[in-house]
């Protein structure tokens, strides 16, 4: 883990026209100018906690080492949840303890997490009402400066997880569902392609043959059908969904130039089955 630590990243429900963001950014570089900001993304639906959590397993591991990600979604907030600071062997992350970082633990390498208690690294407020301000913007910039985790408070080992649905195979089908809503629309899956494999694998054992490839497959979602998968967008029709497996290995459903979320009346949520 490099010594001088100064990149911090930003994820939060605060959206963009409050005072939260930029009191967050005015603490952390209170305490150590040289820290560089970066906005993952402030604009997560109140409240929602896979969301975050979804968005920053997509992206935190592009950061170089030593980067301290803060994830502030936290409808606990003032009450008896506690903070917490994650070392992993390139990353910190500080967050509120309610299963937001539950993937980042269960795939990091060795992963200390430790109870954010000592009193020292935040601030004093009058409320309990802005733990991102007092309690995580704080802690995170004072790791920008070199204090170690363990003056932070004691390890834990009885943290909040997440219950992160599987994609399942059953009755025959691979069964899915949607995690995410991009800006475009576009229906982003947990099924991912060794997801695919096994169940193709799956089906291939039962029918005693050869696993099948990828096109060899119909996907239902909101009452459309799809029939083999795209490798990019452009190959999609504006009136109909296809699909494809994206950049960040999910797949996902998409109508070209079109807001397939809309067009398909589907939510977060919403059941994909493979036969």
């Amino acid at each position: 883990m490099p010594s001088a630590i100064s990149v911090v990243t930003l994820l939060t429900d605060f959206g963009e026209r409050d005072y939260f963001v930029a009191s967050m950014k005015g603490v952390m570089l209170g305490i150590n100018t040289q820290a560089r900001v970066v906005d993952i993304s402030h604009t997560i639906t109140p409240h929602a906690i896979d969301e975050a959590a979804f968005l920053l397993n997509a992206c935190y591991h592009y950061f170089p080492d030593g980067t301290v990600h803060v994830v502030v979604v936290d409808p606990g907030v003032g009450s008896s949840r506690r903070g917490l600071l994650v070392t992993t062997s390139r990353y910190f992350f500080v967050a509120p303890d309610n299963g937001v970082l539950t993937s980042v633990i269960e795939h990091e390498h060795a992963v200390e997490v430790r109870q954010i208690e000592n009193r020292q690294l935040c601030l004093d407020a009058e409320g309990a009402t802005f733990d991102g301000r007092d309690v995580f913007a704080p802690s995170a910039a004072w790791l920008t400066r070199g204090h170690p985790p363990g003056a932070y408070g004691r390890l834990v080992s009885d943290y909040h997880r997440l219950r992160i649905p599987k994609p399942e195979i059953r009755d025959g089908a691979l069964h899915g569902r949607v995690v995410y809503i991009d800006h475009f629309g576009n229906l982003i899956t947990n099924i991912t392609p060794a997801d695919l494999a096994a169940w193709q694998t799956w089906k291939a054992e039962q029918a005693g043959s050869r696993a099948g490839g990828r096109q060899d497959m119909t996907l239902t979602i909101g009452g459309a059908t799809i029939d083999s998968l795209k490798t990019h967008y452009a190959q999609g029709s504006p009136d109909k969904p296809d699909a494809l497996i994206n950049s960040i290995g999910y797949l996902e459903v998409f109508m070209k130039e079109t807001h397939a979320a809309h067009a398909l009346r589907v939510a977060t949520g919403a059941a994909v089955v493979l036969q």
